[in-house]
């Protein structure tokens, strides 16, 4: 992108920053490659305006305390001094505008779009109670209706995002989407469909324990879907405003990178990171680490029968 448009001022945005050590390293890696790419043609490097966003109760302050830990990192081993960098927090949902229009030549996206805007609500009869009993996301158990409602709020929220980055992104600006998926058409992918079973399983085992009332447990839904590769193929399509470039599919490595750690706990460690603020608002913080000392048990439950491998998909998508 920035070697056929060379922009003096190159606009990135995050969307979905979160606020770990990720959140930074990536804006270092994308400094770095371009700059690599204008040593290469003897020319200077852009002027970069980063654009770090996620809903407002993400933790910016982190990121922003880190910030004078990256600048000294982008000076090393720079004879003319650190790139020019400007970086801002922009808080809010990205289904629906963030930007002004036609500011942004880059937009990156890690294991974010996954998740929907609200839990469906076709789920619910019409006395407010979910549909999805003994489930709190799309199973075998689950009536049909429920499947259907959780496809049509991913084509709605996809839908809308691609049109109000649409709006945001030059034209043969790029798009890099990185989220979880799955394998055909089937809705219950045995990838992404047992982690949320393994939680229910593991919230049924604190109701019989008596920490979890039973009512809480029923009324617990997750706003998430995975799209098949050809529900985000037909949605770009239907949009119009992005040419899918390449699309990529690839299973989630096994490997913890800690010898004592067990994959089903380097798996709840992960599913507790994600999931923890919206479990401590529905069930409270007293049950979190008896849940997940239960999830990372039922994992490795199951990964002793079966090996069970979630997959992401990227997608490089090109203004039109």
């Amino acid at each position: 992108m920035f070697l056929e448009s060379k922009p003096m001022s190159l606009c990135i945005a995050d969307l979905g920053c979160s606020s770990g050590p990720n959140s930074l390293s990536n804006i270092k890696e994308l400094v770095n490659a371009i700059e690599r790419e204008s040593r290469k043609l003897f020319e200077r490097a852009p002027e970069f305006r980063v654009y770090l966003n996620d809903l407002p109760t993400n933790d910016f302050n982190t990121i922003f305390q880190a910030l004078p830990d990256l600048y000294r990192e982008l000076k090393k081993g720079r004879n003319h001094g650190s790139p020019s960098i400007y970086i801002a927090g922009y808080p809010g949902t990205f289904y629906g505008r963030l930007f002004p229009d036609k500011c942004l030549h880059f937009i990156y996206s890690s294991n974010s779009l996954h998740w929907l805007s609200r839990v469906p609500p076709g789920i619910y009869n019409e006395q407010g109670d979910s549909t999805n009993r003994k489930s709190i996301y799309i199973s075998e158990n689950s009536p049909p209706k429920v499947a259907q409602a959780y496809f049509e709020q991913f084509k709605q929220d996809f839908s809308l995002f691609l049109q109000s980055r649409s709006d945001e992104v030059v034209v043969g600006g790029r798009m890099v989407l990185i989220l979880l998926g799955r394998n055909g058409p089937n809705y219950v992918d045995r990838g992404t469909a047992f982690l949320w079973e393994i939680l229910y399983r593991s919230l049924a085992i604190l109701v019989s324990k008596g920490e979890v009332e039973e009512e809480k447990l029923d009324s617990y839904e997750v706003h998430f879907y995975a799209p098949s590769k050809e529900e985000l193929e037909d949605e770009i399509r239907k949009e119009g405003s992005f040419k899918l470039d390449r699309f990529e599919m690839f299973e989630i490595e096994k490997d913890t990178g800690n010898s004592s750690t067990s994959y089903g706990r380097a798996v709840a460690m992960t599913v507790r990171s994600i999931q923890e603020s919206m479990i401590s608002h529905h069930f409270g913080e007293a049950i979190l680490d008896n849940l997940f000392e239960e999830y990372g048990r039922l994992v490795d439950e199951e990964m002793a029968k079966e090996d069970i491998r979630s997959i992401s998909f990227v997608l490089v998508l090109q203004k039109l």
